[in-house]
């Protein structure tokens, strides 16, 4: 019996979800690209590019002869690192597939082969393009940055699933500021601190600091928590004596952004905050991000979902801001997931079908001329 497209959905998400493709694998990212080009090299007409930078493979796909799809599907390949590489699995159970990945986004991907695979088979030399990368928890820059600023990869509207819900379409994203926070101090025995300066804790009071201020932002009128956020995500020094006091210690801070601030201006906040003694050195950052949904596409979501379209504003950042930047027009939105980031990660089943019929009937009301072709869904 064939499989209905849930079925598949599920099936093909759940082999890449078994490939653990982070920063630190580059040959399970390869793997992941190897699955995806299977699933592209049977379509007719179809051509296949890959493209790499500092190590990071993307691949992009059309129709031969169509330089400028008008319609590209973006999403990226690579998740982020679990400790334990055991937990790259998958489980079905309460109408929801679990596992790291699910939604964060190797569900979408695999909407979007499906959906690209399936439109291109009915419909040769469809205007439709796919793209994916694999760098985009890291920041995106030798991906989706990459393709577009130096391959010159441009499209008319593009969808990228990665951000919003069903019903939420994603607007405006926070900017982002990754820095790091270094402290040079001097090692010493811990029988004797006064001896010098601790690397650490000095670091530690500038984090402290930071943390102060940034809660003192914080607007509980904001369902959204539309206000600038700081939070530590890494803090370590090369001591590994229990009794040494640490001569340099280093922390990694993630600050979130919305306007009118820019990365500049929370650049000179973090140093101003910090203190003399803490060198701030920025890793990543991406200004705010505006965005211009299709209003079809909004019509389309609320014809199929039976309520409204609502637009949102986002803390999180996404690929989008490098395609936006050109004043292309991108839509953001995505299943229904959770608990992204975490090894019980999920994405509900229900919505993941109902997001591939969302953008299946937005693409062919766009891309197909007659609407008498079109057959109805499978």
């Amino acid at each position: 019996m064939p499989q209905t497209t849930l079925e598949r959905l599920i099936a093909l998400t759940r082999e890449l979800m078994l490939i653990p493709s982070t920063e630190s694998r580059p040959e399970e990212r390869a793997r992941c690209f190897a699955l995806c080009r299977r699933n592209l090299e049977t379509l007719p007409g179809v051509a296949i590019h890959e493209y790499e930078s500092r190590g990071f493979t993307s691949l992009v796909a059309g129709a031969s002869g169509v330089e400028v799809p008008t319609i590209l599907l973006v999403g990226h390949l690579d998740v982020i690192e679990h400790p334990d590489v055991a937990v790259y699995q998958s489980s079905l159970r309460d109408g929801r597939l679990w596992g790291p990945g699910a939604g964060d986004m190797k569900g979408q991907c695999a909407i979007m082969l499906e959906l690209f695979g399936e439109l291109h088979r009915r419909f040769p030399g469809l205007p439709l393009g796919i793209a994916f990368t694999s760098d985009e928890e890291r920041g995106g820059d030798d991906g989706v940055r990459y393709l577009f600023e130096t391959v010159g990869l441009r499209c008319g509207l593009a969808i990228v699933p990665d951000g919003g819900s069903i019903n939420r379409i994603t607007v405006e994203e926070k900017g982002i500021l990754q820095a790091r926070l270094r402290v040079l101090g001097k090692e010493g025995h811990a029988a004797a601190p006064w001896l010098g300066p601790n690397a650490l804790a000095t670091l530690a009071q500038g984090i402290v600091r930071l943390g102060q201020h940034f809660d003192a932002l914080q607007d509980a009128a904001s369902p959204d928590h539309w206000y600038p956020t700081c939070v530590p995500t890494i803090c370590h020094t090369p001591n590994r004596t229990i009794n040494c006091i640490p001569g340099e210690a280093e922390a990694i801070i993630d600050v979130r952004f919305p306007p009118p601030h820019t990365v500049e201006s929370m650049l000179a906040t973090v140093q101003q905050i910090a203190g003399p003694e803490v060198t701030v050195e920025r890793v990543a950052s991406a200004p705010t991000t505006q965005l211009s949904p299709d209003p079809l596409y909004l019509q389309i979501t609320e014809q199929l979902t039976g309520t409204p379209a609502k637009l949102v504003r986002a803390s999180g950042g996404s690929d989008a801001l490098f395609i936006a930047q050109y004043g292309i027009p991108v839509v953001l939105s995505s299943p229904v997931v959770g608990n992204l980031h975490r090894e019980d990660e999920w994405m509900d089943l229900a919505s993941m079908e109902l997001y591939y019929r969302i953008c299946e009937r937005f693409i062919l009301e766009k891309l197909v001329p007659h609407r008498s072709c079109i057959d109805q869904p499978r």
